[in-house]
């Protein structure tokens, strides 16, 4: 790996009784690397997320997050130390507006006669700056998120995690919902978001997108790592054989 890494796993395991979801899994993640997780159903993706995001122990294995041994035993520790997972659902409060969301828990306030208000001119400006360093439109951030698109919505998700120190993000799915336009906007999203040195990892049924985005592919099959390749050394059909088990790490461009 050329980029400095942010993100090691070291022979991750977990076992559930007589099951081995995972058989030790080793890969890393760069800082500014987008990384695409690809995999059948059942392959091991979800509960390797799960394990990164303090969702799931692992049975063994370890992990070092900025050169130092780490691991979160719940989501609150991951979110402590800067990894989010976007889900499809999303983590918005959509009865809210756009500015209230971006700082939920995190409210900035003046003082009025000595007594505490919410500063909305200030929250405002930031939100505002924030979406337009992005290229994200959206028309008033006094709107109701449940009036918003789903791309809107994974856009804001995302810029609430880069301006609060986000270091590494774990998108699953992200676009399942979404149409064409939205999901290349998401795209784009995603390619600004490691512009800024974070991390991601998306996981992705959908080939294509993957090869857009990604810098390099890991493909998990049966628990193990069956391919961790650039994305610019391999295609479409050599991807698809590492996840249909036909070859294993390393294959190059289908001839």
């Amino acid at each position: 790996m050329t980029r400095e890494p942010l993100l090691v796993l070291d022979n991750i395991t977990k076992k559930y009784g007589a099951i081995e979801a995972l058989k030790g899994i080793s890969f890393a993640i760069g800082k500014g690397e987008v990384v695409a997780l690809l995999g059948d159903n059942g392959a091991g993706k979800s509960t390797l997320v799960k394990i990164i995001a303090g969702g799931l122990e692992p049975t063994s294995g370890r992990m070092l997050f900025e050169g130092r041994e780490f691991l979160a035993r719940t989501p609150s520790e991951a979110k402590a130390a800067g990894i989010e997972t976007v889900y499809q659902d999303l983590s918005l409060a959509t009865n809210v507006d756009v500015v209230a969301n971006f700082f939920m828990g995190r409210e900035l306030t003046r003082r009025v006669f000595g007594v505490p208000v919410l500063d909305e001119k200030a929250m405002e400006a930031v939100v505002a700056a924030a979406l337009a360093s992005a290229g994200t439109r959206i028309p008033s951030l006094r709107t109701r998120v449940e009036h918003l698109s789903g791309g809107q919505r994974q856009a804001i998700e995302l810029n609430r995690f880069v301006h609060w120190g986000g270091k590494l993000v774990l998108l699953d799915e992200p676009f399942a919902a979404l149409g064409v336009e939205q999901t290349r906007r998401g795209l784009d999203m995603i390619k600004h978001v490691a512009s800024q040195g974070i991390g991601v990892v998306i996981i992705t049924h959908i080939m294509q997108q993957a090869f857009q985005v990604a810098d390099r592919i890991v493909v998990i099959r049966q628990g193990v790592v069956a391919g961790d390749v650039d994305s610019s050394q391999t295609s479409p059909d050599a991807v698809v054989r590492m996840i249909t088990g036909e070859t294993l790490a390393g294959a190059g461009p289908a001839g």
